[in-house]
């Protein structure tokens, strides 16, 4: 038996071109797979083929894991004080051996051994060409569909297959067996079978990499796309900063004639680009973004990461877009939570921040109006930077002496302490199965007291809009909180 293994070894080695070590790895795994079935548990087997005569040992091996960390597999693990027990000198991440009865491989049976060696086989063919294709360093992938897989078009390269999924295709596109295809490649996922290349033409990955192709400038490193936002199939908007003074970034990307930016749109299904100068400022960067509507002005709100942007009446639809969709590219292009509107809308606002601002002082600090008014003319906000700016700041206001100024900074001082003990107070009357709620982050409670959300039900009584309001999060976050909240109002129902 031993000598028609390694006859079968040299077959199958001569026949799939592999070397004979790669075979008997299968074999050895075939011959481990068959020892398995003989124990009830998840065991774990080693069997070592010798290469020469073809004999074989097996053996039982169990992984040492850190007394701390408990036994996850029981058939497969032992803790490190057992271990030391039986080899003192042994370590965590080592195995201990046992041998055990070996499986003849006329149990197995030959042509089950032989399909288990042929797929190991095929296996490692599979990782050595992906392992070829990979190490070319290519960042996209070209080649042909070659068939539809659960609405997945697999496309192939030679014989490495790719997979493009219905998520990360431009909707617009109509791909055939045959028609030729390139794609961004993201990931490899060697759990997949078949395709485990993982494509995208969505990502803006892909648009970034075929202006790197039209424009040698970018990989000359003197330009760089900053950063890109994309509508797949509709429209794109690109951030470009030029590293030579020489080189117009703009220009340069645009082409004579258009030629580099008309090359990446007819890759895209005729997706419009608009490409952005790319600024150190983040207000100016905005601005940019915003094209082709001119802004009026705009106001930068750092702590909640946001900008209120002004335009006149001609440039609203224009800075909005259709559906939304030029105000929701500005902002991935640039990170930031853009609020279009209106002179009237932001004087609106300004008057209702203004009045919120005066209303603060007069009630926390104990001020009349007039006084309120000169905080605010002077560009005070709120409590914490009347306590805490500067001293020299609020001693050149002229309508303000050293006295009323060290006044006004204890009583903001004195209003910002009562205001927190007061939240903390709320915050210990939050219910424990809120806090317990999974998915809810501990530093939301604060903010969900503040608001009067004190128990699971109130939270889960919220729509998802006031719960954005209140925490910040985004639509879909607030949304999975609020049915998380909701579970036990259905439990034990079918």
């Amino acid at each position: 038996m031993n000598r028609e293994m390694l006859m079968l070894v040299d077959a199958i080695s001569r026949e799939k071109n592999v070397e004979r070590d790669v075979v008997f790895g299968a074999v050895e795994s075939a011959l481990a797979q068959a020892t398995k079935k003989l124990y009830q548990g998840e065991v774990d087997i080693r069997v070592a083929v010798d290469r020469d005569s073809g004999d074989y040992e097996t053996f039982r091996r169990w992984h040492v894991v850190p007394d701390e960390a408990g036994l996850q597999l029981p058939d497969q693990e032992i803790l490190l004080f057992e271990a030391k027990e039986e080899m003192p000198d042994i370590e965590v991440d080592e195995y201990i051996e046992e041998s055990v009865e070996s499986v003849p491989i006329g149990r197995i049976g030959a042509m089950a051994a032989k399909q288990v060696i042929l797929q190991k086989i095929r296996d490692a063919e599979r990782e050595m060409l992906l392992n070829d294709f990979m190490s070319r360093g290519e960042k996209i992938f070209t080649g042909t569909v070659k068939r539809l897989d659960k609405g997945d078009i697999i496309v192939e390269a030679g014989r490495v297959e790719g997979r493009l999924r219905r998520s990360e295709m431009i909707s617009k596109e109509n791909l055939r067996n045959g028609d030729r295809v390139r794609a961004m490649i993201m990931e490899v996922d060697l759990t997949l079978r078949g395709a485990p290349i993982i494509l995208s033409r969505a990502a803006p990955e892909f648009m970034i990499e075929l202006f790197r192709q039209e424009v040698p400038e970018i990989e000359q490193g003197l330009l760089e796309i900053k950063s890109c936002a994309r509508d797949p199939g509709s429209r794109a908007k690109i951030a470009v900063l030029s590293h030579d003074k020489r080189v117009d970034p703009i220009g340069t990307c645009v082409g004579v004639r258009g030629t580099r930016v008309n090359a990446v749109t007819n890759e895209l299904a005729g997706e419009r680009v608009d490409i952005v100068l790319w600024s150190e400022d983040p207000a100016q960067f905005v601005i940019g973004a915003l094209a082709p509507a001119n802004v009026s002005s705009i106001v930068v709100d750092e702590e909640k990461h946001a900008m209120d942007v002004v335009v006149d009446e001609e440039n609203l639809a224009i800075a909005i877009g259709r559906g939304g969709q030029n105000v929701r590219l500005a902002s991935e292009l640039t990170g930031w939570k853009i609020n279009i509107m209106d002179a009237n809308e932001s004087a609106q606002k300004q008057a209702s921040e203004t009045d919120a601002s005066r209303k603060l002082f007069m009630e926390k600090l104990d001020v009349d109006e007039e006084i309120a008014d000169i905080l605010i003319s002077e560009g005070f906000t709120s409590l914490e930077e009347v306590a805490y700016v500067p001293i020299s700041e609020m001693l050149e206001i002229e309508s303000f002496d050293e006295d009323t100024v060290n006044e006004l900074r204890a009583r903001a001082k004195d209003a910002l302490l009562t205001m927190e003990i007061a939240r903390e107070e709320n915050v210990e009357s939050v219910s424990q199965d809120l806090r317990d709620l999974q998915g809810l982050d501990p530093a939301l409670i604060p903010k969900l007291a503040e608001a009067g959300v004190h128990t699971r039900d109130d939270l889960a009584d919220l729509a998802v809009d006031e719960l954005t309001e209140i925490t910040g999060q985004s639509a879909d976050e607030a949304k999975n909180l609020i049915l998380k909240a909701r579970e036990h109002w259905f439990a034990g129902q079918e």
